[in-house]
């Protein structure tokens, strides 16, 4: 008995001393409200604009379901307003500003990021990109590359023959990031190397990040993929009260994110 209430005393003084932050686990490094919403958000509406604010965003679900931490971790960026810049571009092989709240009300984005010019892997994207941009026009959506590389070692990429391993020609803008500030604020930067991961982000026309992926250094992405995650976003944001199920493409059933009616769905397929 005398051991069992001396482990008990030690542990209730343990419990009792130890802290979030003294845990040696990642609770430590969380820092905003966690918060499930009751019902689907995977695209909010107008009516309903998502709050950066955790209290405020918080106070609209549950108590139950709202855990406070309490370290200093951002937000994700998928479902928030896109981070702002201004930057110094090549486009036309001409030097021009690009600031990416310039599009907001007016475009989708397509941005995307590669490590270096003059590479293996990134004129293959770029071209690619480059070759379906008409495309992108007619879905009212502009295309933006970023690298850490200068506007003069742009130019020079743009003014090198495809097939010496340039991009002749492009048609959007390539964005340079000197500073690394871009892909800083976007999560993409390998601060040892100082270059960037390949991430790609889709902005909508209100300025909020709807999509992303990031891809490591050696694997190329693709435009078909981006396309179509385009094409899924801008239907269900003019269809709110639909879900596009996996690999949908135009012009295929989509469905209702409801018990019962999403059964229509599963029945059809």
């Amino acid at each position: 008995m005398a051991s069992a209430s001396l482990a008990a005393g030690a542990f209730s003084s343990f419990t009792s001393s130890l802290s979030v932050n003294s845990l040696p686990f990642a609770i430590g490094n969380l820092s905003q409200t966690v918060a499930l919403s009751r019902n689907f958000q995977g695209l909010r509406r107008r009516s309903e604009p998502f709050y950066s604010s955790p209290s405020i965003w918080a106070s609209r679900v549950p108590r139950s379901f709202v855990a406070n931490a309490v370290s200093e971790e951002k937000l994700p960026l998928v479902g928030n307003p896109a981070p702002d810049f201004e930057a110094e571009a090549v486009f036309d092989q001409e030097f021009v500003q690009v600031k990416l709240s310039d599009y907001i009300g007016k475009k989708h984005v397509i941005l995307f990021f590669y490590p270096l010019n003059f590479t293996f892997v990134c004129p293959t994207e770029i071209t690619a990109f480059s070759d379906r941009h008409p495309e992108f026009e007619k879905l009212n959506t502009e295309i933006l590359g970023v690298s850490v590389d200068s506007k003069f070692s742009h130019l020079a990429w743009i003014q090198t023959d495809r097939k010496a391993g340039g991009l002749g020609n492009i048609k959007y803008p390539l964005i340079s990031d000197v500073t690394k500030s871009v892909s800083r604020s976007y999560g993409v930067l390998i601060p040892d190397q100082g270059i960037a991961l390949r991430g790609l982000f889709i902005i909508d026309k209100e300025g909020v990040i709807q999509h992303s992926t990031i891809n490591n250094l050696a694997i190329g992405r693709s435009v078909d993929e981006t396309m179509r995650t385009l094409q899924a976003l801008q239907y269900v944001q003019e269809n709110p009260d639909e879900v596009c199920p996996a690999g949908w493409k135009p012009g295929e059933k989509s469905m209702k994110p409801d018990p019962k009616l999403s059964k229509e769905y599963f029945a059809a397929i």
